[in-house]
């Protein structure tokens, strides 16, 4: 049973720390298995009442403690204490200089966090609370000091040596080592640390800020591998523009570097003037990366830099205020892709990404507001509910307050808070300030649980020719979490009439009239009336997304059909065309489930046919539009379910409309040319996507004919996306085609660890053959480690969350699998391990008779004395989830 208990971190119980560090002189003699640390310290008690009397507490970890000084003064064992990974010095003075040296080992640093070994080079990774993992400090965002920091290493086996800010000397020594120092002129917390030493190819450029400066750029490879980091030098220069441009922001640094390591737990970390990158999402070319791979790393390099701003001239007071730099930073990033690629498709994949990863995260056991009120490891709070919806209440800002007045709150913000750790506060007191807006129940979207439901109905009186919309909002309760009052949430329509065509409608009473509509709501309920229609109009909700919201609305199966046809808003378009699906494949899973012939109603097979009638105009779009809802998104609004039984849907569906729609489908295909130049364009890659959906589709049928399109495709393919989409065709037959190409696919690619990644992904997201026997002979293939966390996902949560129905086998044994390769993975990676483990929060939807074993998996885990305590919180809160 469950029997280590972990002291929870209280946002009411925050303090400041009583101390200020001024500045920090770091020295890394570095080594393998011995690093040694010294660190000097300038410190100053704060001129609280209560801190007169508080001791020094310097958090530090697995440190081998070598040598204490106070202003000069050796001190020994008595005069300092060692507990609870903390070194506290009592009755210390009120302004003193402390100096410590400690040994640690990075080589066994297989956690990732701190600093550790990657392909023989040292590299860290300080956030949340790595930095105590090498020195003893105050390890928390709101302490910001500015450093110097010196490295000495062997010049042979570690040529670079990099950290923060900018070089301001370097050196050798006589016995083959060199050194080299660095100063951060900007104040930054602990988190923000960073330092890589090894041997590297680099890509070098520059950019001339808007002021006329020159900042050098550099990033630093693997050998040989500069030639796939060009792209992302393309997308760092015009996300500095774009950074110019909107925001009004410029780079403060003379250099800016990024390193690609292969060894990572996260995406990227945006260490000041020093970026660490997954190489997963930094190295592209056409022959090793997919269109979605390109669009990531144009993504995450644009995030990880925006945080120059947002996140390192402005930081975070304490790890509760999490998204007050996440969820902004995403916010940019997103604004910032779809002004360079096409806004509409934009916006339908982050909100695909939102409801896929955010909506089950915030109706489960793991729901959690925006603002936590508590954790026990912070490090399994970098969830989609931080980014992602943190993102979505940004925009509702944006949206509720119109785009130039936000851009005035955000500068004002900027201005006001930088060089300090700010609060969710002070980014509402700005757009307050700024716009003139009270934003009034605005801090209930940080502080409230649970994803909102909007009801809107809908009643057209044919004698008054007057249409009444009754808007009705709710939030279910979450854990911990009861009784949610609303929040404000911006509504924007419009109207089409019964052909289709846009309609001006007047509000009622007043002689206000347009096409669309952006309506606020500030109450639980709202009632609107309109006038102008000669006969019921068809209501465009939502357009645009515009509120992070479930929407229940009351619309008929022809008014669905309509909006697919006919609305100007592409979300509109696309969420009523997945709104047919779903439809159809609920209603298909539950006759098959009560042994009843399926009825398929011909909207969906209309539906498709208009998006491929109309894909030449941006095929993109069109792709998306061809895309079934998957069986997790199928889980979502189908409670309690069988997900085999709506796999066994979704492959009847597929293979209708296949046999339907074989003829558009084949002529929308063959009008590809597998032979044209790549480019990573976004309107390139909109006709790989549109072959790419019109090949899976045309695979549902099951015929040879299909398959050897594939097969030839895939051998055809001049570019990895043609390459994988193929390989995702072969894959839905099984057999001796589909071997073939994975094993020729491997041969060309074995000594590519991406690549390979992509390798694991395709096969064990796979529903031919036997899933689970699959899973294993990838978990024993010679390839794989436990030790990257690039491939732990590619096999464990590609299995998990890619292949539902084979994770939730009737037998319980996927979830075995998965919680055999969680325990294995917790021995060395506790954070990694809890990202995983999230895969079971999935069980809250499945039956009963699933979610019993699901349990009895996690009780085992539980049981385990030796596990993480990353680990333990999240699967603890699953397993009281699936108890309750």
């Amino acid at each position: 049973m469950r029997t280590q208990e972990n002291i929870p971190v209280r946002l009411e119980d925050y303090r400041p720390f009583p101390f200020a560090i001024s500045h920090a002189s770091l020295v890394f003699d570095l080594h393998p298995t011995r690093t040694m640390v010294t660190a000097r310290l300038i410190i100053d008690r704060r001129p609280y009442e209560w801190a007169k009397s508080e001791a020094l507490k310097l958090d530090g970890i697995g440190l081998e403690l070598q040598s204490i000084e106070l202003d000069g003064r050796t001190l020994t064992a008595q005069d300092y204490l060692q507990e609870d990974g903390c070194l506290i010095l009592k009755n210390v003075p009120d302004s003193f200089k402390l100096e410590t040296k400690v040994a640690i080992n990075p080589a066994e640093n297989t956690a990732l966090s701190g600093l550790y070994m990657s392909a023989g080079r040292f590299c860290t990774q300080c956030e949340a609370e790595g930095f105590r993992h090498m020195t003893f400090w105050p390890d928390r965002p709101d302490v910001m000091s500015r450093f110097h920091v010196r490295i000495e290493a062997p010049e042979a086996e570690f040529p670079t040596l990099l950290s923060n800010g900018n070089r301001v000397a370097i050196g050798q020594y006589e016995d083959g080592r060199h050194w080299a120092a660095w100063d951060d002129p900007h104040l930054k917390p602990s988190y923000l640390f960073a330092l890589v030493a090894g041997g590297f190819d680099t890509l070098e450029d520059q950019f001339v800020t808007r002021s006329g400066r020159t900042v050098d750029l550099t990033i630093y490879v693997d050998k040989g591998a500069a030639s796939r980091a060009i792209y992302a030098m393309d997308a760092l220069k015009r996300s500095m523009k774009w950074d110019e441009e909107v925001f009004g922001r410029e780079y403060d640094l003379d250099i800016f570097n990024i390193v690609a390591v292969s060894d990572f737990n996260f995406g990227a970390m945006e260490n000041k003037g020093l970026n660490i990158f997954n190489s997963a999402l930094l190295l592209a070319d056409e022959t090793t990366a997919t269109d979605a791979d390109f669009e990531a790393i144009e993504a995450v390099v644009a995030h990880e830099y925006f945080h120059n701003w947002s996140g390192n001239r402005v930081t975070c007071r304490d790890w509760f205020q999490l998204s007050l730099k996440e969820g902004f930073t995403v916010f940019r990033d997103q604004e910032f892709s779809a002004d360079q690629r096409s806004r509409a498709v934009k916006r339908i994949k982050d909100v695909k990404a939102l409801r896929a990863r955010q909506f089950p995260e915030d109706s489960g056991p793991l729901a959690h507001p925006v603002r936590p009120k508590s954790y026990v490891k912070i490090d399994n709070f970098y969830t989609a509910t931080i980014y992602e919806k943190g993102a979505e209440i940004i925009r509702v800002l944006q949206t509720l307050v119109g785009r130039d007045a936000f851009l005035d709150g955000a500068n004002l913000y900027f201005d006001e808070n930088d060089g300090t750790a700010a609060t969710i506060e002070d980014w509402l007191h700005a757009m307050r300030t700024a716009t003139g807006n009270p934003l009034h129940g605005i801090e209930r979207w940080y502080d409230q649980a649970g994803t909102p439901c909007l009801e809107a109905r809908s009643v057209f009186d044919g004698e008054t020719k007057r249409l009444t919309i009754r808007f009705e909002q709710s939030t279910p309760d979450t854990p911990g979490q009861t009784g949610k009052s609303w929040v404000p949430l911006p509504i924007a329509l419009a109207f089409f009439g019964q052909d289709g065509a846009p309609l001006n409608l007047r509000l009622a009473d007043t002689e206000i009239a347009a096409d669309d509509w952006l309506i606020p709501m500030s109450s639980s309920s709202l009632e609107l009336q309109f006038e102008g229609a000669v006969e019921r109009p068809v209501v465009s909700y939502l357009r645009g997304f515009s509120a992070p919201v479930r929407l229940v609305t009351d619309h008929s199966d022809a008014d669905l059909a309509l909006l697919a046809a006919c609305d100007t808003d592409p979300f509109v378009r696309w969420e009523a065309t997945q709104t047919i699906a779903r439809n159809t494949l609920i209603a298909v899973a539950n006759s098959l489930a009560a042994g009843q012939e399926a009825d398929v109603s011909q909207d969906l097979a209309r539906a498709f046919q208009g998006a491929l009638a109309d894909a030449a105009r941006d095929p993109a779009f069109a792709a998306l539009l061809l895309r079934l809802p998957d069986v997790s998104e199928l889980m979502q609004v189908q409670p309690l379910c069988d997900p085999s039984n709506l796999l066994e849907a979704r492959a009847f569906v597929r293979s209708l409309l296949a046999e339907q729609l074989d003829r558009e489908l084949s002529d929308c295909f063959a009008r590809y040319d597998p032979a044209q130049a790549f480019s990573p364009s976004a309107a390139a890659a909109g006709q790989r996507a549109l072959m790419a959906a019109c090949l899976d589709l045309l695979c549902a049928s099951g015929t040879d004919r299909a398959a050897m399109r594939a097969e030839n495709t895939f051998f055809a393919a001049r570019n990895m996306t043609d390459m994988i989409s193929a390989l995702d065709g072969l894959s839905q037959f099984g057999g001796p085609r589909y071997h073939a190409a994975l094993a020729a696919f491997k041969g060309k690619f074995s000594d590519n660890a991406l690549v390979m990644d992509k390798w694991f992904r395709v096969q064990a997201m796979a529903i031919c053959e036997d899933p689970l026997l699959t899973f294993k002979k990838l978990r024993s293939d010679p390839s794989f480690t436990l030790l990257n966390p690039n491939r732990v996902r590619a096999l464990g949560g590609a299995f998990a969350s890619g292949n539902p129905a084979a994770f939730h086998r009737a037998d319980g044994a996927g979830y075995q699998v998965v919680g055999e390769l969680i325990a294995d993975v917790d021995r060395t990676n506790g954070a990694l391990a809890a990202r995983l483990g999230t895969v079971f929060e999935s069980c809250s939807r499945v039956n009963e008779a699933r979610q019993k074993l699901a349990r009895g998996t996690l009780q085992a885990l539980l049981d385990r004395n030796s596990l993480s305590a990353n680990t333990r919180e999240i699967l603890s809160k699953i397993y009281d989830g699936l108890m309750a």
